[in-house]
């Protein structure tokens, strides 16, 4: 199981200048809840940012983490 901090950890070492915000929505470590803003995303499309949080999750998607409610966005003037 990973905690929201790895979670964040593995997004932030993928998505360059993310913010990132991570919460565990069960408490059982393996649904949570993940919002990132990055300048990044900017010009890309909804389902290409939630590629690049799948990509940064990796194995983990099919291994420790159950389910992910992810909100992607970039910052107000990007």
């Amino acid at each position: 199981m990973l905690s929201p901090k790895e979670v964040q950890k593995l997004i932030e070492d993928h998505v360059p200048d993310a913010e990132v915000q991570v919460s565990d929505m069960t408490g059982t470590s393996d649904h949570f809840d993940v919002r990132v803003c990055s300048p990044v995303f900017a010009g890309m499309s909804l389902m290409d940012q939630h590629k690049m949080i799948h990509t940064a999750l990796g194995e983990h998607l099919t291994t420790s983490i159950h389910a992910v409610n992810i909100k992607t966005m970039a910052p107000e003037g990007s």
